[in-house]
C-alpha cells in the first residue's frame, strides 16, 4: 500500500465528512437547534468549572445527540429519495430513525441533570 495515497484519501474523507457536517449546520433546524444548546451547555460548563469527567460525558452526550441527529437525516433523506410519496413503510423507518434521536436526547438530558444539578443547589443555596 502506498502511504502518500492513504494520507490524501484519508485527507479526502475529512473533507467531505466537514462538507456533510456544514449541510447539516446549514439546513437541519434540530442540528442547529441541538448546536446552540450544546454551546449554551459548555458555556455553563466553563462557568460551574466542571471537572474533566464532566467534560468527557458531557462532550459524549452532544457528539451523541449531533451523530445521531446527522444518521436521522441521512435515513430520511434517503428514505424520501426512495419514496417521495407517503408510504406506512417509509414513515414506520422515519420514526424509528427519530426514536433513536430522542434516546440520545434523552441521554444527554439525563448527563445534563446529574452534572448540574450540584452546582445549581450550591448556587441557590
Amino acid at each position: 500500500m502506498n502511504h502518500k495515497n492513504f494520507i490524501k484519501s484519508r485527507l479526502y474523507g475529512f473533507k467531505y465528512a466537514i462538507k456533510g457536517a456544514w449541510i447539516l449546520l446549514k439546513r437541519e433546524q434540530s442540528i442547529q437547534a441541538q448546536t446552540f444548546v450544546a454551546v449554551v451547555v459548555c458555556i455553563a460548563g466553563f462557568y460551574f468549572d466542571i471537572t474533566p469527567t464532566e467534560w468527557m460525558f458531557q462532550l459524549f452526550a452532544i457528539g451523541l445527540v449531533l451523530s445521531i441527529e446527522g444518521v436521522n437525516t441521512a435515513i430520511e433523506e434517503i428514505a424520501n429519495f426512495v419514496h417521495p410519496d407517503f408510504h406506512n413503510k417509509i414513515g414506520l423507518i422515519k420514526d424509528i430513525s427519530a426514536g433513536a434521536v430522542f434516546f440520545a436526547a434523552m441521554i444527554a438530558v439525563s448527563i445534563a441533570v446529574i452534572i448540574y444539578t450540584p452546582y445549581i443547589s450550591e448556587l441557590l443555596l
